[in-house]
């Protein structure tokens, strides 16, 4: 990994449920808080298995949401890369990729299946409806992406 990336990870939802409550939607969201593109891709265990989603290219300083309606698991992993500065938020997590546009069900045996196996991070969403991750930058003192 040619640069260090960082991640933070924060509620979100709450406040505009209280202000606005006709507006408030249960998302799962990232923003991307670094001055670079970033590829993103997620897993997570919903109602008939594991699943693997990608790519979704985020523009710096803007966000995305990556799945509509509730949260489907209280974990969500992440594998992002950085596109402009190189390096990528990874983790022991492993989990089925492709370079390209993909949705794939399970996480054994990638490779047999035609899948790169890529490591994502955990995020613990504690059991919110509504989550948003953030990609920072590492000067931006959020913390390390693993």
């Amino acid at each position: 990994m040619s640069q260090a990336c960082w991640l933070t990870v924060c509620r979100a939802g709450a406040i505009a449920a209280v202000l606005w409550p006709g507006l408030a939607h249960a998302d799962l969201k990232l923003c991307n808080s670094t001055s670079s593109r970033v590829g993103v891709s997620i897993g997570y265990q919903d109602t008939t298995g594991w699943a693997t989603e990608g790519w979704w290219n985020i523009a710096s300083q803007t966000c995305e949401v990556l799945l509509k309606g509730a949260v489907p698991s209280r974990f969500i992993y992440v594998h992002a890369v950085d596109y402009d500065r190189g390096g990528e938020w990874v983790g022991t997590n492993f989990m089925c990729t492709l370079d390209k546009s993909f949705a794939v069900r399970g996480v054994q045996d990638c490779q047999k299946r035609g899948y790169k196996q890529s490591g994502f991070f955990e995020v613990d969403t504690g059991e919110s409806k509504d989550w948003t991750i953030r990609l920072t930058d590492p000067d931006d003192g959020g913390k390390k992406g693993r």
